[in-house]
């Protein structure tokens, strides 16, 4: 199993990184990879054509509704509707409840961008783990504001196949049970880690910093930490000095194109 950056650019894109967006890949027993993605937020279509073949996904996981997570959902819509071979088969979509109406309001009604010819929407369901290929995907809900999951993927092991290996994605999330949930003994956690400590101690309930990812990968035994989701008005590195004062493991900053095999 791998992870693709696509995008990791928190809460707006930045100069050098579209906003979230990863890819989770694997091939079964007959070589055929198997491709799952991870939210796509502004600008992610355009490097996700880089990194990935926007026509060969699997399945889509949207960890929740905000536009830095969704919003290129709409032109990837655009893109396999109208793809000059035809329109693509439509891709199954797991997010949030009201996922399918966010969508549609993004893409401002226009029956030309309707999103409903492309996707199949199916709400997140904790007791219901989803299957894609060799990947089975398991959503933990989280803390933010509006309803959150973050996203246990578990699947074939790249250097040995017969083994299982998990990645844990938070999507956006503050510290909280769910949070441990989904880090649990993970071999990989993808992290946002958007505030800083000191000057965003007041507000609670929505990002993480470098610390509280830092504390949740110790906890958790995570075996790497990823940190993803840094706003561009923050120095990435106070983020991965913050995470290595609370945890002894590998810390890594996410970027785009870079490949984590598991």
């Amino acid at each position: 199993m791998r992870l693709v950056v696509v995008g990791c650019a928190g809460s707006f894109p930045g100069p050098d990184a579209a906003a979230s967006g990863y890819l989770v890949q694997a091939d079964d027993a007959d070589g055929r990879t198997w491709t799952v993605l991870l939210d796509l937020g502004n600008g992610a279509l355009g490097p996700l054509q880089r990194y990935g073949d926007p026509t060969r996904i699997d399945a889509i996981g949207l960890s929740h509704l905000h536009a830095d997570h969704v919003a290129d959902m709409v032109v990837l819509n655009v893109l396999r509707r109208y793809h000059p071979d035809g329109a693509l088969p439509p891709v199954d979509v797991h997010g949030p409840e009201g996922t399918a109406q966010r969508l549609t309001q993004i893409a401002g009604g226009d029956p030309a961008t309707d999103v409903g010819g492309q996707f199949t929407f199916h709400a997140w369901d904790p007791a219901a783990p989803v299957v894609v290929g060799p990947l089975t995907l398991t959503p933990v809900p989280v803390e933010h504001p509006v309803p959150a999951f973050g996203v246990r993927v578990e699947g074939p092991s790249e250097a040995d196949p017969s083994r299982r290996v998990t990645l844990a994605y938070t999507g956006d999330t503050d510290a909280c049970a769910g949070l441990d949930t989904l880090a649990d003994g993970v071999d990989l956690l993808l992290a946002e880690a958007a505030f800083v400590e000191g000057r965003d101690d007041a507000v609670r309930g929505v990002h993480l910093t470098g610390r509280r990812a830092g504390e949740a990968a110790s906890r958790a035994g995570a075996r790497q930490l990823v940190l993803t989701h840094i706003p561009a008005w923050n120095d990435p590195q106070v983020a991965v000095a913050e995470a290595r004062a609370a945890y002894d493991g590998p810390v890594a900053l996410a970027r785009p194109g870079d490949v984590h095999m598991l």
